[in-house]
């Protein structure tokens, strides 16, 4: 009697969670069964293009570009690194408010959210000139690059982009035109005559014969 018992008890447990267990499957994770696909992520929202500067010069040599890693804290290379000389003025890519300005792990670092936007920028190695809680505009200056051992082949800017803890392509903040223009260059000016060597103006055409003043 108590084998039969005990038997019975170990077919009551399995059978009594069979059926709701199929309905959670069936109604929460309809994924799960093997003749369905896993459901697709939503796609990240894009970068917007509102950048009006670049942090450093007119368009800096690009030392080494944005390597988004696998993992969250997997290797890669989350920013890019601009060529910049010491002392070179660092520059807020667009209009925001200076999030940090501080050091961290004996770098100074400048971080700016961007007005409008889920996004901030950062940048490293700088001395920072502004503080937190500044409104900055772009192309307006937020520090000066700092000689700090060297992070780069040459002493160069880390600029990177944060979306919460989402790292993303700073160059995407910048709009083609910005991108890749070259910087300017003065040309030549051909056909256009040049003024005297004493004064200003055109000079003055030389009497032609016959036409000398009445004395």
């Amino acid at each position: 009697m108590r084998a039969k018992r005990s038997a019975r008890l170990s077919w009551a447990v399995p059978l009594r969670w069979a059926v709701p267990l199929s309905l959670a499957l069936a109604v929460v994770a309809p994924w799960a069964r093997a003749d369905t696909p896993p459901p697709v992520p939503p796609p990240a929202r894009p970068v917007p293009a509102i950048g009006r500067a670049w942090p450093v010069g007119t368009r800096p040599e690009v030392l080494r570009g944005w390597e988004p890693p696998v993992t969250l804290y997997g290797r890669g290379h989350r920013g890019i690194d601009l060529a910049a000389p010491p002392g070179a003025p660092v520059r807020a890519v667009a209009p925001g408010r200076i999030s940090f300005a501080g050091r961290v792990a004996g770098r100074g670092v400048v971080s700016v959210e961007l007005t409008g936007t889920d996004v901030r920028t950062t940048y490293e190695p700088v001395k920072a000139s502004v503080r937190k809680g500044d409104e900055v505009r772009a192309g307006q200056v937020v520090g000066t690059v700092e000689p700090m051992a060297p992070h780069c082949a040459v002493t160069c800017v880390h600029w990177g982009l944060l979306r919460a803890r989402t790292y993303l392509d700073p160059l995407a903040l910048l709009p083609p035109g910005l991108l890749h223009r070259p910087p300017p260059r003065l040309l030549p000016v051909l056909g256009v005559p040049l003024p005297p060597a004493g004064g200003h103006g055109a000079a003055a055409a030389p009497l032609a014969e016959g036409n000398a003043p009445l004395r």
